[in-house]
């Protein structure tokens, strides 16, 4: 049966993720997995997010993609530690795919690690990995209609960035349409509008992303 069949994977994933898990936590490093549609902007915001945290956090990444190692490359610029995991087809990450990378990374001298999912906004948000968080990156260009389209990332995810506000003068987009729907599915999401290209809005998701972490060291 198709449905049992999907259920046992899902529950053997979940059983590799709660491994990761505790590992991450023995290691006192805190995991984001970020998901997002292709070309949201989800290379560009870890960017950002590097440059600007890289002098107070100590930051890993695993790049996910189907093909090539040009977001590994990217931010292998930024001077991370960074692993590319190319799925060949897969439409997300698991956890046995993120399992195989650790052993590239010291996990005690990290405080954070960022998982960056192939972009899809379905199949990433069913699979965990081990993560503390799931942050989604919806870009304004994509509309204003994705959470009702695709609620289960939006309820699985504990942070919403909206990015390309800057765009917002020339696209068919309601950003109050975008946070009233969001939070209607999961009224405990945080979001933060955005702009990678101008920075809008970067100052506050960082702040709130280091303060989240260092408590994590702490706890």
């Amino acid at each position: 049966m198709k449905v049992k069949v999907v259920r046992n994977i899902l529950e053997a994933n979940d059983r590799i993720a709660e491994l990761n898990r505790e590992l991450f936590r023995s290691s006192g490093v805190f995991v984001l997995n970020l998901m997002s549609s292709p070309g949201a902007g989800k290379t560009t915001l870890l960017e950002r997010t590097i440059e600007a945290l890289s002098d107070r956090l100590r930051i890993g990444v695993i790049e996910g993609d189907i093909q090539s190692s040009h977001d590994a490359e990217r931010i292998a610029r930024k001077n991370v530690p960074v692993v590319q995991i190319n799925t060949g087809g897969a439409c997300h990450l698991d956890g046995n795919m993120i399992r195989e990378t650790l052993p590239e990374f010291n996990l005690k001298d990290l405080d954070l690690l960022v998982v960056e999912n192939v972009g899809n906004l379905v199949c990433p948000a069913e699979f965990k990995v081990g993560e503390d968080l799931k942050v989604m990156i919806l870009s304004v260009a994509e509309g204003d209609d994705k959470p009702s389209k695709y609620p289960l990332m939006f309820r699985e995810s504990g942070v919403l960035l909206v990015n390309k506000i800057d765009l917002l003068p020339y696209v068919d987009c309601s950003l109050d349409k975008i946070r009233e729907d969001s939070l209607r599915i999961n009224p405990a999401l945080t979001l933060f509008p955005v702009s990678c290209k101008t920075g809008e809005g970067l100052g506050a998701w960082v702040s709130w992303l280091e303060k989240t972490v260092k408590a994590n060291r702490t706890a």
